[in-house]
């Protein structure tokens, strides 16, 4: 499988570096963050149609490296992990597209493995998520699955400024996990911020966003998914792991709300 020259790498990383200043990861110095806006009520998360999936990989950087190349052509790429941190049998998979139908999904995946950018591939159903997704209406089992995404990103490096969910930032991460379960969620923590219901810490159920303030401005620049329990799955920053946190000290004092994207009437 090619991978871009250095001459297209460096590209991407001056597109990453600067979507990623719109993303917004950054922890900043302390400040008393600024009374958060009223939330618009909840839109109710478009389903994802049939996508396209290729690639295994055994490290997390070459499954990053497919997803740049097909986001390099519009395409939105998300990768996962398939199997517990830790476990030998781990591997790194890529899902992108959004198609009506699988005759749509075919035709593109095979003008992309004619031109070199993908090998095998394999068409995901609607109703073939890589974790078994429940059926509508069932709003617990769903929560459950947002969960149980997310953990299986733990130990998963932030790579590369992450600014298309090729390595993650924080909103790359919170947007893979919501549409590997089959949910359109935005690209950007500002946009999943003013999408969801606003909820109070003490209302927040697993699988909700919550979202912090770690800039100047007292905006939404950092996002996680709350497990429940005070606790939070997120990309930290450049450097790190994804990892679980406590939502005390430093976080709490930056929190900014909480959102919650299953209350619509198609959930």
């Amino acid at each position: 499988m090619p991978h871009p020259s250095r001459g297209q790498a460096r590209r991407l990383m001056g597109c990453l570096v600067l979507l990623l200043a719109f993303g917004g990861c950054a922890r900043g110095p302390a400040t008393r963050p600024a009374p958060a806006a009223p939330a618009p009520a909840a839109q109710a998360l478009a389903r994802l149609g049939f996508t396209i999936q290729a690639g295994a990989f055994a490290q997390a950087e070459n499954a990053a490296r497919l997803s740049e190349s097909l986001q390099a052509l519009g395409l939105n790429a998300v990768y996962y992990a398939s199997g517990p941190e830790g476990s030998p049998r781990r591997l790194f998979r890529v899902r992108f597209g959004d198609f009506p139908t699988r005759e749509a999904a075919r035709a593109r995946a095979e003008s992309l493995r004619a031109a070199g950018v993908i090998q095998a591939f394999y068409i995901v159903a609607p109703e073939e998520p890589p974790l078994a997704r429940p059926s509508p209406g069932n709003e617990a089992a769903i929560r459950d699955n947002l969960v149980e995404t997310a953990g299986n990103y733990l130990g998963v490096p932030y790579l590369w400024g992450g600014a298309s969910g090729a390595g993650f930032d924080c909103s790359g991460l919170t947007m893979a996990v919501y549409r590997l379960n089959g949910l359109q969620m935005p690209r950007s923590s500002r946009e999943q911020f003013a999408r969801g219901a606003a909820v109070g810490l003490g209302e927040a159920r697993k699988g909700d966003l919550v979202f912090f303030t770690t800039n100047h401005a007292g905006t939404v620049s950092h996002v996680g998914i709350y497990l429940g329990g005070d606790t939070f799955i997120h990309a930290p920053r450049h450097g790190r792991l994804i990892s679980r946190e406590k939502l005390t000290g430093y976080y709490r004092e930056h929190f900014l709300g909480a959102r919650t994207y299953l209350q619509a009437p198609s959930l």
